[in-house]
């Protein structure tokens, strides 16, 4: 007997065992079911297709054999053709020696044409390009920046009709003809024009620089030179500065001392009206400046008017010569008048290198507006040759840093020449007033405000320093800060030893400070004092220290004369020692010959002596009144007036 507990679990695991078995079975039936439902629709898709299948056979095999037929005949057709052309060769040898005749006779037509067209090409070229007029390039280079509205110039190389012409030849000679000399023939041409165009305007300033008819009238009226904005100021005024105030120093004052006009108030006139200055010297040295002027003007607005016409000659090529040659004709058009334009700069820098080895450093100062206008049309004239040969666009680029080379060359030698001047015993002015050394170091000076940002990438250029390989602005602006402190300090040194000349301490004193207060109110009267302040911070305090130093230094030299009143208020007389009257008279007199240009300053200077020596001289009067001598008048010959009104005499020639 089975136990009932085994009995049931094997129930169950055979019960388990059924249900799996009657799920399979139910997954099969299913399986079967959805495969036959498959194998239905495949065999009604493949007898579809063969039904289709049977339709396309037979409605293809008639055209193909319909088509064979067809291919038959065209064979049959071609062999034809071809005998009856070889039959009928035989009957033409006489037209194709005429054909071959005419052809010839075609073809020269065709080239005596092409010549014709290419005659007509270079003769409409020739007869109608004509040099742009001087007046209407000013018109287009001035309306940048002298003119509140801009002018609407158009520079018209062509008459209209001409150049629809021109356009038309040159597309059929390009096209038919397979002929680009005509290229050759436009750049030669055009190039002739663009050259005689810049040389007239060059002849133009030097027949009307000195008038005002630069401009057309058109153009004239809108020129914008107001109240505010000071007219452009002419390259050419710095050389023109420079030896008037040359003049103003050694007229001025050597031949007016005492004079109230200062070197400094000298400057406020416009220096061009100081005619009454030259003489048939000076009269011919500004000939000879006008000149130069006119070169440096003419040659800025030749560059302007360069970059002008070869954009514009650029637009009118564009219209003729075929894309792929444009960069290489315009390359070859402008090599003329750039050569040209690019020699006279040339020969500038050895002009201003010739300057340099005679010393003459005022001459390179033509430099500097040429300088700042090339840099500050470099880029247009980059965009302008942009695609031209690099031999072409590196013209510019070149001048550019020989100039800066020569101009850093001319700075340099001329801050070692204010040190290292030799003049010492000559040229010295006797009355002791501002030398010419410092006012045309000064004047120097003060001509590189207007190029400060020049003047400092010259200096920069010259700078091995990794600071120098990318200098920005305000770098430029430290090295020409420390650059005018140097001549400065440079100018000082001469100064100090050129007074040594001086055997009398109290007019070593006064030339000394003139020079230093010349030095300073030129400073202060133009942007100087900041330029310098940017490196050098207390240079202002440090001149007013030497120029307090010196008047103390001057006002020792009236203690021979207030030594007569000592303190007791009692004459002190040794024999054989002049007493007070004698030394005021000899002191006085001396003096009266020496100068101090400033007004204020020589005020002061009196102001101070009449205190310190009338004082002293009241004093001793009120002693002189005790009769303690039989001759007064040998002790008081002035009342304390008249000494004071001597006093006030002093630095004045014509009292």
């Amino acid at each position: 007997m089975i136990p009932t507990e085994d009995a049931s679990a094997r129930k169950r695991e055979i019960e388990d065992k059924l249900k799996q078995e009657q799920e399979t079975l139910s997954f099969i039936r299913e399986s079967l079911e959805k495969s036959d439902q498959l194998t239905k629709g495949m065999v009604s898709i493949l007898s579809s297709f063969e039904s289709r299948l049977m339709q396309l056979e037979n409605s293809i095999i008639p055209v193909h054999k319909q088509t064979e037929n067809l291919q038959r005949l065209q064979e049959n057709v071609d062999q034809t053709l071809s005998c009856l052309d070889h039959v009928i060769s035989y009957y033409h040898v006489t037209r194709v020696q005429r054909q071959s005749d005419i052809s010839a006779v075609s073809k020269t037509r065709f080239e005596r044409g092409k010549e014709l067209l290419e005659a007509e090409f270079r003769s409409l070229l020739t007869r109608y390009s004509k040099p742009v007029p001087p007046i209407l390039i000013l018109d287009a280079i001035g309306g940048d920046e002298d003119m509140e509205v801009q002018a609407d110039v158009t520079l018209e190389h062509l008459p209209e009709a001409v150049l629809q012409d021109i356009i038309c030849i040159s597309a059929w000679l390009l096209e038919y003809g397979r002929n680009q000399d005509f290229m050759n023939v436009y750049f030669q041409v055009r190039s002739s024009q663009l050259d005689r165009s810049i040389k007239g305007l060059k002849e133009h300033f030097r027949k009307n620089s000195a008038t005002s008819a630069l401009h057309s009238p058109a153009v004239q009226t809108k020129l914008k030179y107001t109240p505010t904005k000071k007219p452009p100021k002419r390259p050419g005024t710095i050389r023109k500065a420079q030896n008037l105030l040359k003049q103003y120093s050694q007229h001025g004052l050597d031949g007016k001392k005492g004079s109230n006009l200062t070197p400094l108030e000298g400057f406020d006139h416009d220096l061009r009206g100081v005619k009454h200055l030259s003489d048939d010297k000076h009269g011919a040295a500004a000939g000879k400046d006008d000149v130069l002027d006119i070169e440096i003007d003419s040659y800025i607005h030749c560059i302007s008017a360069f970059v002008k016409l070869a954009q514009s000659e650029y637009a009118l090529l564009t219209e003729i010569i075929p894309e792929h040659h444009q960069k290489k004709t315009f390359d070859s058009l402008i090599q003329e008048a750039l050569d040209n334009l690019m020699l006279e700069g040339d020969n500038i820098v050895s002009a201003a290198r010739r300057a340099i080895m005679r010393h003459d450093y005022s001459a390179v100062l033509t430099i500097f507006p040429i300088l700042r206008h090339l840099k500050q049309t470099k880029p247009d004239f980059d965009t302008t040759l942009q695609g031209t040969a690099a031999s072409t666009k590196n013209k510019l680029p070149a001048l550019i840093t020989s100039m800066e080379s020569i101009g850093a060359k001319a700075l340099e030698e001329f801050a070692d020449s204010i040190k290292n001047d030799p003049d010492k015993e000559y040229n010295m002015p006797k009355d002791g007033t501002v030398h010419e050394l410092t006012s045309n170091a000064i004047l120097f000076l003060q001509q590189l405000l207007d190029f400060q940002e020049t003047a400092g990438a010259m200096l920069a250029s010259q700078e091995s320093s990794s600071s120098a390989s990318s200098y920005s602005s305000e770098f430029s602006r430290k090295l020409l800060s420390t650059y005018i402190y140097k001549v400065l300090g440079n100018l000082q040194l001469n100064l100090s030893n050129k007074a040594k000349v001086y055997e009398d301490p109290a007019l070593r004193a006064v030339f000394l400070h003139n020079n230093y207060n010349y030095i300073l109110k030129s400073l202060e009267k133009s942007e100087l004092i900041q330029l310098v302040a940017v490196t050098h911070k207390k240079v202002e305090g440090s001149y007013r220290e030497l120029i307090e130093q010196e008047i103390q230094n001057y006002q020792r030299s009236w203690l021979r004369v207030t030594e007569h009143l000592t303190e007791r208020n009692i004459p002190a007389f040794q024999p054989g020692t002049k007493g007070f009257n004698d030394g005021l008279e000899e002191l006085c007199k001396i003096q009266q010959g020496w100068a101090v240009p400033d007004k204020e300053q020589r005020d002061a200077i009196r102001q101070a002596q009449k205190r310190v020596v009338s004082e002293a001289y009241r004093a001793f009067l009120q002693c002189a009144n005790i009769s303690f001598t039989k001759n007064p008048e040998k002790y008081h010959r002035y009342s304390a007036e008249q000494v004071e009104e001597m006093i006030d005499k002093l630095f004045d020639t014509s009292a």
